[in-house]
């Protein structure tokens, strides 16, 4: 945890001696993503790591709970996330800059710093929905599905 405090100091902090973070694109989150395993801490301490399938799900844990029903979504700038079923479900979106071999993510409501990630290749955690049904409709996953409108999902 302390390493991803001290790192998140320097990106923040003294933007002179430590790389410069370039903005990725959603094109580009979704290269780094896609198929990859993303493992962090939010500044909040709490710990994260979900794979993000390339069927849309995202697998894994988000810091507070084992995932279920989660999903992932690349737009223009930005990455977004959908925990729960239809009926439930939240949305959390950030922008995504990366910074030597880190990724700075960024609330897209007002910009502030949520986490700092790295991606592993791959799924080396072995991140499953162990069987369990899995509820990412066809505009999360980019599959063929009529089950959530995409003008909703654009929101």
């Amino acid at each position: 945890m302390q390493r991803f405090v001290l790192a998140l100091l320097a990106v923040l902090a003294l933007p002179t001696l430590a790389p410069a973070a370039e903005r990725l694109s959603g094109e580009a989150i979704e290269r780094a993503f896609r198929g990859n395993t993303v493992s962090g801490r939010y500044t909040n301490g709490g710990f994260f790591t979900e794979y993000h399938d390339p069927n849309g799900q995202a697998l894994g844990h988000n810091g507070w709970q084992a995932n279920t029903d989660a999903c992932w979504i690349t737009k223009p700038d930005r990455i977004c996330y959908y925990y729960g079923p239809p009926t439930d479900r939240t949305v959390h979106c950030f922008s995504v800059e990366m910074s030597g071999d880190l990724y700075v993510l960024r609330n897209s409501g007002n910009g502030m710093v949520n986490a700092l990630a790295k991606v592993e290749l791959g799924n080396p955690r072995n991140h499953s929905d162990n069987g369990t049904p899995w509820y990412c409709d066809g505009l999360i996953s980019r599959a063929p599905g009529p089950l959530m409108s995409r003008k909703l999902a654009q929101r």
